[in-house]
C-alpha cells in the first residue's frame, strides 16, 4: 500500500525524469481529464515540477504555450473565463489509494504492466510515465491547488522540509477517531502516515493502539509524531547521487538489512515479538476495516481499558 514513504520517491523519480522538458505525449482513461486536455492541451506545455503531499502525487504544468495573454476573465463570458483558467498554469494531483502506481520508462523500454491498467501517460522526449491503476486523478488550476478540498485538509507533511511537528501534535490530540491507531492514519491530522507505518510507531513508543486519543498524553503523541518522521525519512534516502533511480528497497522499521527482519509488527500476526517473544496479534477495525499489529506484552492495555 502506498505510503507517505513511496509517494516521496515516486515524487522524486519524476521529478528528475520530467521536469523542465516539454509534454509531447498525454493519454488519460478518464473522461474528466481528458475533457480537460482536450479543452486546454497538456501536450506543448512544459513540466514545471512534480512533488509529493502526503499520499497526493503532484505534477505542475506550465500555461498552454502559445494562447494569447492579457484576457480580462472578468470582462469575459463564464465559458471564456473558464477556458482561460484551463489554459494556465494546472496541477494533475492523483491518488494512489491501495493499489495505484507510478512508472518511469525511457523512451522505447517495454512497460512493466499491461497498457489496459495505464490510467495516464505523460510522455517527453526521452521519458515515458505511467499511472498504473491509479483511482483518483484530476486537474486543479496552480492557483487554486491550497484551497483544493484535498489538499486544504491535509494537516502537516511528515515529510514536509518545513514539518510542523508541533501542529501534529495538537491535531492528533484532538482527533474524533476512536482510536489512537485510527488517529494515525487520519490525513487531516498528520499527512503521509499508513497502515505499515502506524502499527510500527505503536510498538516503538508502546503504545496500546485502541485507546482512545485524548487519553494519549501529549508527550507520548510528540514520541509518535518524532518517529514517524524519521522513520518516514530513513526509507527516502536516495541512494544515488544523480540520474533517474528508483528506490526498489523494501520498507523498513527496524535498521536490520535481512528482508525477513525489516519491520517489527506489521505482517507478523502470531509470530514472536522481535523485543519479548510473545506472540503478535492482529485486530481489524474502524471505517476502513484496516488492520492493526500489536505486542500484548510491550503494548499492554492501560489498567482501566
Amino acid at each position: 500500500m502506498p505510503e507517505g514513504d513511496t509517494i516521496f520517491r515516486a515524487a522524486r523519480t519524476l521529478q528528475r525524469a520530467l521536469a523542465g522538458a516539454v509534454v509531447t505525449r498525454f493519454d488519460t482513461q478518464y473522461a474528466h481529464v481528458a475533457r480537460v486536455h482536450d479543452d486546454a492541451p497538456i501536450t506543448g506545455r512544459m513540466v514545471e515540477r512534480v512533488a509529493a503531499r502526503g499520499k497526493h502525487l503532484l505534477i505542475y504544468f506550465s500555461e498552454l504555450r502559445g494562447q494569447p495573454s492579457g484576457v480580462d476573465e472578468a470582462a469575459a463570458p463564464s465559458g471564456s473565463r473558464a477556458l482561460a483558467t484551463l489554459q494556465g498554469p494546472l496541477v494533475l494531483r492523483t491518488h494512489m489509494l491501495m493499489s495505484g502506481s507510478w512508472h518511469i520508462y525511457r523512451s522505447g523500454e517495454p512497460w512493466q504492466r499491461s497498457a489496459s491498467s495505464a490510467r495516464i501517460v505523460v510522455a517527453t522526449a526521452a521519458f515515458v510515465a505511467v499511472a498504473f491503476s491509479v483511482p483518483i486523478a484530476e486537474f486543479v488550476p496552480a492557483g487554486e491547488l491550497e484551497s483544493d478540498q484535498a489538499i486544504s485538509r491535509l494537516g502537516p507533511d511528515v515529510l514536509s522540509l518545513d514539518f510542523d511537528a508541533a501542529g501534529a501534535v495538537v491535531r492528533l490530540a484532538g482527533s474524533t477517531r476512536p482510536t489512537a491507531a485510527e488517529a494515525l492514519l487520519e490525513q487531516q491530522a498528520v499527512a503521509g502516515i499508513g497502515n505499515v507505518f502506524k502499527s510500527e510507531l505503536l510498538f516503538l513508543a508502546g503504545q496500546w493502539p485502541f485507546q482512545p486519543p485524548a487519553l494519549v498524553t501529549d508527550a507520548q503523541w510528540t514520541r509518535l509524531v518524532r518517529d514517524a518522521r524519521t522513520l518516514l525519512q530513513a526509507n527516502v534516502i536516495d541512494p544515488s547521487d544523480g540520474g533517474v533511480v528508483t528506490w526498489r528497497g523494501m520498507r523498513r522499521t527496524t535498521g536490520r538489512a535481512n528482508p525477513s527482519q525489516r519491520l517489527y509488527v506489521y505482517g507478523r500476526h502470531g509470530r514472536p515479538c522481535r523485543q519479548c517473544g510473545a506472540s503478535i496479534l492482529m485486530r481489524h477495525h474502524g471505517e476502513h476495516n484496516r488492520s492493526t499489529y500489536w505486542c500484548p506484552r510491550c503494548q499492554p492495555p492501560p489498567a482501566d481499558a
